[in-house]
């Protein structure tokens, strides 16, 4: 079993912004497999089953999503434990997790895949970080940055929505070469 992750924040008051780059390429995903999303509460989470994966929306905004995660590979015993019962520190989740989400350090329209980094400043992958005791697990990492992180503050920049041309430019190319990308990973 695999689990895909995409993060961002839940409500209509955050569709479209930078920092739910994660959401919108795990929901076009869902889409062109034709599956529907369904609210697990006792994740903490949207989450629908693709042949032996589980994807996933933490619905505990972005500083937390790393509760959801956690909730989810706990209760399908995804976490190795050490002598029994403590989680263990360090373990390798590569071939278990995969994470979608934003990264302002890299160009809008590219993106990087990359195993066993730190957070970055990213607050989401810190908050996975902190719950799961690694930082050994898969992230495709989706550039956001553009002229206007140069005079937003990080906080508005993330937050803003795209503007169209870049919508379009998500919606028609980038997407497809994102999805290539997580279906070679599960």
């Amino acid at each position: 079993m695999k689990i895909i992750a995409g993060l961002g924040n839940p409500g209509e008051k955050y569709e479209n912004t930078r920092h739910n780059i994660g959401f919108m390429m795990i929901d076009e995903f869902a889409k062109q497999q034709s599956l529907s999303w369904r609210e697990e509460k006792k994740f903490k989470a949207l989450v629908c089953r693709f042949e032996d994966n589980i994807l996933v929306k933490p619905l505990t905004f972005m500083n937390e999503s790393g509760q959801a995660i956690q909730n989810i590979m706990n209760y399908y015993n995804l976490l190795p434990k050490k002598m029994g019962f403590l989680k263990e520190k360090d373990c390798d989740l590569s071939n278990i997790l995969t994470v979608i989400h934003d990264e302002l350090d890299i160009d809008f329209g590219k993106f990087k895949i990359s195993t066993n980094r730190g957070p970055a400043g990213h607050n989401g992958i810190k908050s996975i970080i902190n719950q799961l005791k690694t930082k050994n697990f898969k992230r495709l990492r989706i550039g956001i940055k553009n002229k206007d992180l140069e005079v937003i503050p990080v906080l508005g920049f993330v937050l803003q929505r795209f503007k169209k041309e870049e919508l379009v430019f998500i919606k028609k190319d980038l997407t497809k070469e994102v999805i290539k990308n997580i279906q070679f990973s599960i």
